[in-house]
């Protein structure tokens, strides 16, 4: 599965360029009896569907050409969604002053999920401000914490 993402991305990467678009994740994954290859683009303001088309396409030939999966598939192109997975320190440091979702490997301060503003990332640490019932409060996480963290549609 590694060297199927990893093809993927030195395929795709080259297309991207070109068009002004950033890669957030890929996923190779099996549901049910089909194989999905998922690709997710995005941009400053969003993408569109013409432009994750168009990335389709190019890709779609650049896979047939270089033949890296042997199992039959689905190559879907789309937006991350609202709520984009930050998957590097680049993408936590794009992303302050916004709403957040952070789960822990382990907990802090009894907690190993945190919901709140992102204030800062500094010294490779994590600074959210979030509320509990009307208490504004703050926690630090290091970054090696992390498990995974995701921006946070609010209401």
């Amino acid at each position: 599965m590694t060297s199927v993402i990893e093809t993927t991305e030195q395929l795709v990467n080259p297309i991207l360029e070109q068009n002004g678009l950033e890669l957030v994740d890929i996923e190779y994954v099996k549901e049910g009896k089909n194989w999905f290859l998922r690709v997710y683009i995005d941009k400053p303001g969003g993408v569109d569907i013409a432009e994750c088309g168009l990335v389709s396409e190019q890709l779609s030939e650049k896979l047939d050409e270089t033949d890296p999966i042997k199992d039959a598939y689905f190559l879907e192109v789309s937006s991350p969604g609202a709520e984009r997975p930050l998957k590097t320190k680049a993408d936590i440091e794009a992303n302050i002053n916004k709403n957040v979702y952070v789960t822990l490997y382990a907990p802090i301060d009894g907690e190993k999920e945190y919901e709140g503003v992102l204030t800062s990332f500094e010294n490779d640490c994590l600074t959210i401000e979030y509320k509990v019932k009307t208490t504004k409060k703050q926690v630090e996480i290091p970054y090696e914490k992390v498990a995974k963290a995701r921006l946070a549609v609010t209401f």
